[in-house]
């Protein structure tokens, strides 16, 4: 199969636009967070999205690619996806959405670091230096010494981006035999029937008013992932890649229109030192010419 034409103009646009969705979808399930529990909240994630993206799974790749998986790693997968989706909803709930962002910022470093002892990959000592600094951000906005959010809320996002660090990992090892759709479909079927069960004994009937954000939740979800994938197949993952951080100015704007508040001083400041660890280490992926994992969003 020979490689897709590189447009590197649409995959920055197309990026863009992924991760706009993708901060719409997180609003919405911001507000239905104040509404119902987060096992909830995140199974109808799932199964806002499931119904659109089976579709695409089925029209472009076909029913037998979707079935020819390596299941047990899907299944890890799945578990992983209930644990991240739900522990940011969770968050969502209680921190503006700009801190929560900041925060789980912290994920391709943890990937980073994880890659060494999962993968058997080399980390250097100038990816380890900025690691540690990611991490010294990632003090800077929990603020443990002070009155700060070193709260369940903030852990609670460390554990989603953990999840997520894991869960890409595991792609790099499913790209080698299984699709895209495959792995995108079978982590939804895992929101939405895991997150459902485990939900279940307090689920709290949906409310007719909220359809339509739980509508927009599924569409914003689908277009998001398929924008996301396409960026990836039409640009350099090393371009694209960075592009994901503009989610902070997305949870900024969302922050101040819809729930009036806006950053500190101190998440600004660990927020930079989040990001710019962040982008030096995608810097030295591209040096090294190692692939970056394709994105994807709780």
């Amino acid at each position: 199969m020979t490689a897709p034409h590189r447009q590197p103009d649409r995959a920055a646009w197309m990026m863009l636009t992924a991760v706009a969705l993708f901060a719409m979808m997180d609003a919405g399930l911001k507000a239905l967070s104040a509404h119902y529990p987060p096992f909830q909240v995140a199974s109808l994630r799932g199964l806002a999205s499931l119904p659109l993206v089976l579709a695409w799974a089925l029209a472009s790749a076909g029913p037998r690619a979707l079935l020819r998986v390596r299941w047990p790693l899907h299944l890890l997968r799945m578990l992983l996806g209930v644990a991240m989706i739900a522990s940011f909803v969770y968050a969502l709930r209680r921190l503006p959405m700009a801190t929560a962002y900041t925060l789980f910022f912290v994920a391709p470093l943890l990937i980073a670091a994880l890659s060494v002892p999962i993968l058997g990959e080399r980390v250097g000592p100038r990816r380890w230096t900025a690691i540690a600094v990611g991490l010294a951000g990632v003090l800077v906005v929990l603020r443990p010494t002070g009155e700060g959010l070193f709260t369940l809320a903030g852990l609670a996002v460390l554990v989603a981006a953990f999840g997520y660090a894991v869960s890409a990992i595991t792609v790099r090892v499913l790209a080698r035999t299984d699709s895209t759709q495959a792995t995108t479909l079978w982590l939804l079927v895992g929101m939405a029937a895991g997150a459902g069960l485990l939900a279940w004994p307090q689920w709290v009937p949906v409310q007719p008013a909220h359809a339509w954000l739980i509508a927009g939740i599924g569409v914003a979800g689908a277009l998001g992932q398929y924008t996301v994938t396409e960026a990836f197949r039409r640009g350099e993952a090393s371009q694209v890649a960075p592009l994901e951080y503009t989610a902070l100015l997305w949870g900024v704007l969302l922050d101040a229109l819809v729930w009036r508040v806006l950053p500190d001083a101190l998440t600004w400041l660990g927020a930079a030192i989040i990001v710019t660890s962040g982008l030096y280490l995608m810097r030295r992926e591209r040096l090294r010419g190692r692939p970056h994992l394709e994105a994807e969003h709780p």
